[in-house]
């Protein structure tokens, strides 16, 4: 029997960022769709569910402007799994994503965030 792979949202600002980890999470197994931009989200997740969202918030102003994605999303599916991709310390108070992985341009700590949030 074969399982059912792991659908990931993933939403970056960066297009050679975000390519790298797409082909990281596909090399791992995972279901992929991508978006350069916080706008796209809302056209990609409205029509169904994912198993975990993943939100790039390096760069300026990105955290409030990915928290209001975050809440978006959770009004549409609340139990949705989310998590905040950074690469250096993000210091936030919010209650919106589930966590923050610190990848600091570690593909191995990338991954292992991702494994943890689909445990």
């Amino acid at each position: 029997m074969t399982q059912k792979k792991k659908s990931i949202l993933h939403i970056g600002g960066r297009e050679i960022i975000l390519a790298l980890r797409d082909d990281i999470l596909k090399l791992r197994g995972y279901e992929v769709v991508s978006a350069t931009s916080l706008a796209e989200g809302p056209g990609l997740f409205a029509g169904r569910p994912f198993d975990l969202v993943l939100v790039d918030v390096e760069g300026q102003g990105r955290v409030p402007e990915a928290e209001a994605l975050c809440a978006e999303i959770r009004a549409l599916h609340p139990g949705q799994r989310i998590a905040f991709v950074c690469n250096h310390l993000v210091s936030i108070e919010s209650d919106c994503p589930d966590e923050i992985i610190h990848a600091q341009f570690n593909p191995q700590a990338f991954i292992e965030g991702v494994a943890r949030m689909l445990e």
